[in-house]
């Protein structure tokens, strides 16, 4: 695939993240330069995402703002969440302090007194309540689908009621954007506003706006310790190539690109500047099954398919080690998922293991003559494979599955689409099965949501953009679901969660590939104190919530 920076609630809203690429076409659009090319205190951020539509509205992940990452400079959250450590406290931010009360149906904040918005106004409790009033009558704003029953103000705290626990979207919650009430509540549908001269508490404001590259510049008053990074230029590169480029000369200094030969064509040009840090936080890819279809409604058949799955290989030629491996057989990313992992299952991995599958299916009725597997009916078992054509990670990744499978005897091709024929067919469930990404979050909660969750069932031929594309119905995880989010202690959602695992493992409703990373690429020639491995503060992506947080941490190398 192209990767795109695919926070899981942009993968739901282009279906439903972090934002899909547009298509690539060749060569690249001029770029601001590096530091050293466009004056001290610049830095250069790129992503490889095509022309820009004018568009800075914070809460639509189809907007600029959202594909380059500059919303999050102006814009600013109530709370700072630390995704690449799940279990590490929110830090505040517009939020000096909030409790949570009556299992997770109540939350109360307390904003922040000092914040100013970048026209010179006062940001108040009363934006806040505004917000998610906001939030609560437009739909299409909140993309996380958090289902905000009550809003009241009184001073300067801002208390929240939900209809059922929201245990499992807090940190979906604490990262609202905050907008300003005196702009937004003259906007007559602000679904669709473009918002092309945003107002923010941020340090940064709009400066200037092309198709191809994004000016933000830092402002004199802002509420927190001033940037060292005075100015900000994103741009938008037309491809994965060009964005390399870009990266590898010098023009660009901070992305989020796919580059499947990074050691000789970026690392190798600056080894001390030129770094990358790739963690994964708690989402994964996988080849989802379509379980409606005959025969992938056989979780032996899963099993077994399960077991001849390369991801050793995978990793390498099909991601060229830049997404973390899964290991564990759970299908959680680690370190990640660590905390959250069955005492059964910890330690074990997942290994290729062809007698194991081969078993499996004899066990179930399956026959294997002459190199071809026939199901329990005498049919022989062919398998169609489905990505969209040009995104190499993914069709290298079925290639190597096609050749993994014919060892218990199935027969595997390999058809590509375009990006919007895969994704109807995915939602419409018209595949057999297909590389694909899940959501991610605080919890595993998202990730084994979005591909087990009975509730999300819809029958082929029904659209399904919110997740389980594969229409996997299995009563037990569905309700261990429901227990998890609505459970009244930790004891209960540990045990919900347990049993999550044993479906996931059990059941095989995916095989997981690939933890899916929030990593990036970054030079550290004109600047230090970028995250990294040995000092992991935030996920290191340009579109993540945290980008601000990187940005502010950040000391000019000279």
């Amino acid at each position: 695939m192209r990767v795109p920076a695919r926070t899981r609630a942009a993968a739901a809203a282009a279906l439903s993240a972090t934002v899909l690429l547009a298509g690539c076409t060749a060569g690249a659009p001029a770029s601001g330069g590096a530091q050293g090319k466009g004056g001290k205190g610049v830095l250069t951020v790129g992503m490889p995402n095509g022309p820009q539509t004018n568009n800075s509205n914070p809460f639509l992940n189809t907007s600029a703002g959202a594909s380059l990452g500059y919303r999050y400079m102006i814009y600013e959250p109530l709370a700072m969440v630390n995704i690449v450590r799940p279990t590490e406290e929110p830090k505040p931010w517009l939020a000096s302090e909030w409790t949570w009360a009556d299992n997770y149906r109540k939350l109360t904040l307390t904003v922040q007194d000092g914040p100013t918005w970048s026209d010179g106004k006062k940001l108040s409790a009363e934006d806040v309540e505004f917000t998610f009033n906001l939030l609560k009558d437009n739909s299409a704003l909140n993309t996380n689908g958090v289902p905000y029953e009550g809003v009241t103000r009184k001073g300067s705290t801002v208390e929240l009621t939900f209809s059922e626990s929201q245990f499992v979207n807090q940190s979906k919650i604490l990262t609202t954007f905050v907008v300003p009430k005196h702009v937004w509540s003259k906007v007559e549908n602000p679904e669709t506003w473009p918002n092309k001269e945003p107002v923010g508490t941020g340090p940064y404001t709009l400066k200037t706006f092309t198709p191809q590259t994004v000016t933000l510049t830092a402002r004199d008053s802002y509420w927190k310790d001033a940037p060292e990074v005075k100015e900000l230029r994103y741009t938008s590169y037309n491809d994965n190539n060009a964005q390399t480029t870009a990266l590898a000369n010098g023009d660009c200094e901070w992305t989020f690109v796919f580059t499947p030969d990074y050691k000789k064509i970026y690392v190798s040009k600056d080894p001390e500047h030129n770094k990358l840090w790739f963690p994964s936080g708690l989402g994964v890819h996988g080849l989802w099954f379509n379980t409606e279809k005959k025969p992938f409604d056989d979780p032996a058949l899963r099993r077994a398919v399960n077991h001849v799955v390369d991801r050793e290989a995978i990793h390498v030629r099909a991601q060229a080690t830049l997404y973390p491996k899964i290991e564990s057989v759970t299908g959680l990313p680690l370190p990640a998922g660590e905390p959250f992992l069955a005492p059964e299952f910890k330690g074990e991995k997942q290994t290729v293991d062809v007698e194991a599958a081969k078993k499996e299916l004899e066990k179930a009725g399956y026959t294997l003559s002459g190199g071809v597997l026939k199901d329990p009916d005498g049919k022989p078992v062919t398998m169609t494979l489905t990505d969209p054509a040009g995104w190499s990670d993914y069709l290298t990744g079925l290639a190597i599955i096609k050749d993994n499978v014919k060892k218990i005897g199935i027969e595997a091709k390999i058809k590509t689409q375009t990006a919007d024929a895969w994704t109807a067919a995915v939602n419409n469930g018209d595949f057999d099965a297909t590389l694909h990404w899940t959501n991610s979050g605080a919890t595993p909660y998202d990730m084994y949501q979005n591909i087990m969750d009975g509730e999300l069932y819809q029958p082929l031929g029904k659209p399904s953009p919110a997740g389980n594309f594969g229409r996997f119905r299995n009563e037990e995880a569905t309700k261990a679901l429901r227990e998890y989010a609505n459970a009244s202690d930790d004891a209960a959602r540990t045990e919900a969660m347990n049993e999550l695992q044993r479906i996931m493992v059990e059941q095989v409703p995916m095989v997981t590939t690939a933890a899916a990373p929030i990593g990036a690429e970054y030079v550290t020639r004109n600047w230090t104190g970028w995250p990294s491995e040995s000092d992991p503060y935030a996920p290191p992506q340009p579109t993540q919530p945290n980008a601000l947080d990187i940005v502010l941490n950040l000391k000019s190398a000279s």
